[in-house]
């Protein structure tokens, strides 16, 4: 996967999250099944973000960025902000 790969599916995955909200205000959604939905979105946003992180420090330390792998859930979700 490449930058570019990367950077199209967080696109992707922006415009889902404006859709689904954009659903939910208009009532179109159940909020249960927002909630889950919008939280699915967040985590995969976050995954990509940081492989994309991990390739970028790979480039700076003249590393391989396809050595970047993408991380768990639970590891991403646990970083500190």
């Amino acid at each position: 996967m490449t930058e570019q790969d990367i950077l199209g599916r967080i696109k992707e995955l922006v415009d889902h999250e404006h859709d689904l909200r954009s659903r939910a205000s208009r009532g179109e959604l159940d909020p249960d099944v927002e909630r889950r939905r919008l939280a699915e979105v967040e985590v995969m946003l976050d995954q990509c973000w940081d492989l994309l992180r991990q390739r970028r420090a790979s480039i700076d330390r003249d590393a391989s960025p396809d050595e970047a792998r993408p991380r768990p859930p639970g590891q991403v979700e646990g970083y500190l902000q």
